[in-house]
């Protein structure tokens, strides 16, 4: 019965380790998309100038890295965003869950 246990207790560990990293990934990308259509459209609106004038100013070695690419709309990178922030949040519950357990059963054991 106690393998029993302590393989739920481990798979719900690596369950929301996972579902916390995935999160992490998917709100990178959200926000790098984000960045990437601010970018984007400060270049549609100012020019390249302001653009490259503050690749100069930040001592960037390749200024072309930071020119826009076009990328998702805010809409989406934002609904992501939110979205893998719920998912992080949940992640951590199952975590703080998992923990609990492993406190609960080792206070009963000793």
């Amino acid at each position: 019965m106690s393998s029993l246990i302590g393989n739920s207790i481990n798979s719900s560990i690596v369950s929301g380790m996972s579902g916390v990293q995935n999160a992490y990934q998917g709100m990178t990308q959200a926000s790098v998309g984000l960045a990437q259509k601010v970018a984007q459209t400060s270049v549609e609106l100012n020019g390249t100038n302001d653009v490259l004038a503050n690749a100069s100013l930040q001592n960037l070695s390749n200024i072309r890295s930071v020119l826009p690419t076009g990328g998702d709309s805010v809409t989406s990178n934002l609904v992501s965003l939110q979205l893998n922030s719920n998912n992080a949040l949940a992640s951590t519950k199952v975590l703080d869950t998992a923990f609990d357990t492993v406190g609960t059963i080792i206070d009963t054991l000793t």
